[in-house]
């Protein structure tokens, strides 16, 4: 990557100047607390990570300790070699001894508006009844067993359960076709499959179990047996031999089932995520390295507390909700919040009424979200009491200092620090956050690589890239958390994240460095453009437009130019109440020219009411990539949220 300093392409993003420094009250009472106590833990960690890692792992649960903490050739690492243990002991059984017994351990509202409270003991006893059921069905340890369910506590049990017994689990979120399925189910050799009849989303429902019905018609010769929970009540067919009712299997089940005693290594998930070819990539994750991350990361970035109530609204066909919905909180003992439906339903002002009324104290949310509610007007948020919250976080991308900000004012009413992000599926938990009681935030910047992992910024040869510079941002050295390899796929495991940069770990992102050491994820190396030799981010052209104070969202992507080797055209949705006409187009490219540079005006800007995005909130930029150069949309498009605004921009560039 060339040094992109020199040619002006370094964000308006990355020129955030204002820093925020740990609110004094905050600071009082945080688990780490203080620049000079964050500097001690960076500086033991980075000598002794081993070490440090180890510490963390002893205030987990180990049915036998571990010869050695890390046992390490590129690509193959081992983590807490030979120890025994089980994740859904630590998250569960390690808690009842105590008065986290009747503690609520999760709290569910669906979209209709019902409401349900689980304690410790209650979750205890419906995964060892659910463990039980999939041990009827056949399922040993090492299976496969696939979960297609909406958000709902059974979920949560079904990959509880799983846990338990040395099954592995592959959630697939529950919008995705039955096509995207099939192929899921037969790459893992799925044994059980899981499911409801149905799930709300956006006042719809979603029938799941129809889904399967059709993926299996396909084909799918390891399935056999689908387990069905009763959810949104609508008819559906059962088919004798195969399928199975959720309550009659928990009705004959014994609620005695002591965890199994696993190997630190033993698999425990497969997550699947897409890829532009098409085939989608099984992530695989192991038990112990993976459990030590996550429960460290969830109670460190979030600042946890015995009396916080945390809400991550992503889904656990996530890696977001496997790791900060599911498992992260239960390790620590937390409340979860949990919501079946989507932000906007029935009202514009969803998030903030759970808020209010179940008195959330930590809030998890993507950046998309952000701005659509930024987008939809301050009334909403305003209408109720934010009070209860302490702490904000963001994932899924980069945020924009003018989101970054709103979100802190009108949501955290300037006194709630953010714990802006960085990790992947791959990574499987966070890698690089502030911790809110020590350091001070940079809007736009994720800042620091966390305690225990090495990360930089380099250029292809491994060198790292001056302060300033843009360059690829890679991993030196292994972490708990880390992927083992892609099921059934180590070559491409090696070829894809190992061999890119030799004996370091390629994250596909963009960076930069700061004086201060903070690192900006620019974003993936392939939403990079090359515009008359000069690479711009498009994150930067992004953070440009939705500075301006018409813009509500936008998505940059490049199209082949015979002039200037690519033009910059950008995706543009509006605030509500503006206009979009020719002149205002011009007046957003001279706003970019203004704030980058004339490198980066945009050729071409297209005026939208919606950007096609990801069930997660991603924006698909790679199919608006595609639509900009007038080709078919090809590749992976099961993750996407609304197929119709695809065909809308199809429509208005014919």
């Amino acid at each position: 990557m060339k040094n992109v300093d020199s040619e002006r392409s370094i964000s308006v993003l990355n020129k955030e100047e204002r820093s925020y420094p740990p609110l004094a009250a905050f600071a009082k009472t945080a688990l780490i607390s203080g620049k000079a106590a964050r500097a001690k833990l960076d500086a033991s960690a980075a000598k002794f990570p081993e070490r440090f890692w180890d510490a963390a792992a002893r205030e987990l649960f180990w049915f036998k300790p571990w010869r050695k903490t890390l046992q390490w050739k590129v690509p193959d690492a081992k983590w807490f070699v030979a120890a025994a243990t089980n994740l859904s002991h630590n998250c569960l059984d390690r808690h009842l001894d105590g008065p986290r017994r009747n503690k609520a351990a999760l709290i569910w509202e669906s979209e209709p508006g019902e409401v349900r409270t689980c304690t410790y003991l209650q979750l205890h006893r419906e995964v060892c009844l659910f463990a039980n059921a999939l041990k009827g069905l056949g399922v040993a340890k090492g299976d496969r067993v696939a979960i297609y369910m909406p958000l709902v506590p059974e979920a949560l049990v079904a990959m509880l359960a799983c846990a338990r017994i040395g099954a592995v689990h592959g959630v697939v979120f529950a919008g995705f076709s039955a096509e995207a399925l099939h192929d899921r189910l037969n790459d893992a050799g799925a044994k059980v499959v899981v499911t409801a009849d149905g799930g709300w989303r956006k006042g719809a429902i979603l029938r799941l179990k129809d889904a399967v019905d059709d993926a299996l018609k396909r084909g799918a010769p390891s399935v056999r047996a689908v387990v069905v929970l009763k959810h949104a009540n609508i008819e559906i067919t059962i088919n004798d031999g195969l399928d199975y009712w959720w309550h009659r299997l928990m009705a004959k089940a014994s609620p005695v089932c002591p965890a199994e005693k696993l190997d630190s290594e033993h698999p425990l998930f497969i997550l699947y995520t897409s890829g532009s070819t098409g085939k989608p990539k099984g992530i695989l994750h192991t038990t112990g390295g993976y459990m030590v991350q996550t429960a460290w990361t969830m109670k460190h970035v979030f600042d946890l507390k015995e009396t916080d109530i945390f809400w991550c609204t992503a889904d656990i066909g996530w890696v977001t909700g496997h790791s900060y919905l599911a498992y992260g909180p239960l390790l620590n003992g937390a409340t979860a919040m949990m919501y079946e439906g989507a932000p906007l339903t029935p009202q514009p002002d969803r998030f903030w009424s759970i808020i209010a009324r179940h008195r959330v104290s930590v809030f998890y949310t993507a950046p998309t979200a952000i701005r659509t509610f930024m987008r939809l007007g301050d009334e909403h948020p305003k209408k109720h009491d934010l009070s209860s919250l302490r702490l904000l976080g963001t994932v899924g991308e980069p945020i924009n200092p003018q989101a970054w900000r709103w979100y802190r004012k009108l949501i955290g009413g300037d006194r709630c620090p953010i714990v802006d992000t960085w990790w992947q599926t791959e990574t499987g938990a966070i890698m690089i956050s502030p911790l809110p009681g020590a350091t001070a935030a940079k809007p736009g910047s994720a800042t620091l690589p966390l305690p225990g992992i090495d990360a930089d910024v380099v250029d292809m040869t491994g060198k790292p890239v001056p302060l300033g510079c843009g360059g690829y941002l890679v991993i030196r050295k292994p972490w708990p958390g880390m992927l083992r390899t892609i099921w059934g796929d180590a070559e491409r495991y090696r070829a894809q994240y190992w061999s890119q940069i030799p004996g370091m770990y390629f994250t596909g992102d963009g960076a930069r460095k700061d004086k201060d050491g903070y690192l900006w994820i620019l974003g993936r190396i392939d939403d990079v453009l090359n515009v008359s030799g000069h690479r711009l981010s498009t994150s930067e052209i992004e953070s440009a437009l939705v500075g301006h104070p018409f813009v509500a969202e936008s998505a940059v992507v490049g199209r082949p130019d015979e002039l200037h080797g690519q033009a910059v055209v950008a995706f543009v949705t509006l605030k509500g109440g503006r206009v979009a006409s020719p002149e205002l187009k011009e007046v957003l490219r001279e706003f970019v020219a203004q704030a980058i540079g004339s490198i980066a005006r945009p050729s071409e800007i297209r005026f939208t009411d919606s950007l096609p995005k990801t069930r997660s909130g991603k924006i698909m930029r790679r199919l608006l990539r595609e639509i900009a150069t007038g080709g078919a949309v090809r590749g992976d498009v099961t993750t996407l949220e609304d197929f119709g605004i695809v065909a809308k921009l199809q429509q208005d560039e014919e």
